[in-house]
């Protein structure tokens, strides 16, 4: 035996198969097995069934009244429906654990940015506060214009004088 190389593979009693694909098939199944046309074509089947073992001929019946294959039939279909059911169901679940763990994670990023631009903010906010907004410096002209416009009341504007035309 050399264990420079890689060892010959076994010969196996069982099938290999690839799990992801049989997973794809039993959803497909369950998918199918969920819907309105599955039902309707089942209801028809049985009816037909029913219908054609009571009434056809004697000698072309196969399956008389207690309906024994039907039954056999219908518990077959069920008893490889709900573990391919239970399939589909498990990897749905891994499915969404999977996006539920995304979620997570990008909230907690969300979060992080957010509190991140709000520590900004309020750095930014602290520093504007000590200086001069558009805002303040238009409140402020505003106020020395109504302090200038309430002296020209105070103060009448004095007539020029005539007698400083004739000096000239």
């Amino acid at each position: 035996m050399r264990l420079d190389q890689p060892k010959a593979p076994r010969q196996r009693l069982l099938p290999e198969w690839d799990p992801e694909a049989f997973g794809r098939f039993s959803e497909r199944i369950a998918r199918f097995l969920g819907t309105g046309r599955f039902i309707v074509w089942m209801t028809a089947v049985i009816i037909i069934w029913v219908l054609w073992n009571i009434f056809a001929p004697r000698e072309l019946r196969f399956d008389e009244f207690p309906f024994i294959f039907l039954t056999l039939a219908l518990s077959l279909q069920a008893s490889y429906a709900a573990p391919l059911i239970l399939l589909a169901q498990n990897r749905q679940d891994d499915r969404d654990r999977v996006t539920h763990e995304q979620d997570r994670k990008q909230n907690e990023r969300s979060i992080a940015d957010t509190e991140y631009l709000t520590r900004e903010i309020a750095a930014l906010r602290m520093g504007l506060g000590e200086v001069a907004t558009r805002d303040w410096i238009r409140s402020e002209l505003q106020d020395l214009v109504k302090e200038l416009e309430e002296r020209k009341t105070v103060f009448p504007p004095v007539p020029p004088n005539r007698s400083d035309e004739g000096d000239r």
